[in-house]
């Protein structure tokens, strides 16, 4: 499982979606509050060279924000960065014997 951070704030509907799209994909994550903690928020400036939140990062790729994320998962470039398996269709045996003429 990918190592993600996620720098937030109290009151961001952004903040809110991303964590709701990455829940939904079963991950986990850990949460940073920059509205509690000025030198959290200067770290993630420098690190994301962003002012908004939320800004995400999986293992040390800096996704950007709910759009950049959002994105990403539209394009089915997400998944693989999280390192989800697409679940393939089963395989499904078929008797052709019963088809043979007889």
């Amino acid at each position: 499982m990918p190592r993600i951070e996620m720098y937030t704030t109290a009151m961001c509907p952004y903040c809110v979606r991303a964590k709701m799209l990455l829940q939904n994909k079963g991950m986990g994550f850990e949460e940073i509050r920059v509205d509690r903690d000025r030198d959290r928020l200067a770290e993630m400036m420098q690190r994301s060279q962003r002012r908004t939140v939320p800004q995400i990062f999986i293992d040390d790729f800096h996704v950007g924000g709910f759009d950049d994320m959002a994105a990403m998962d539209a394009r089915g470039e997400l998944d693989p960065l999280l390192h989800i398996v697409p679940h393939e269709a089963p395989v499904h045996e078929y008797d052709h014997s019963e088809d043979a003429p007889t």
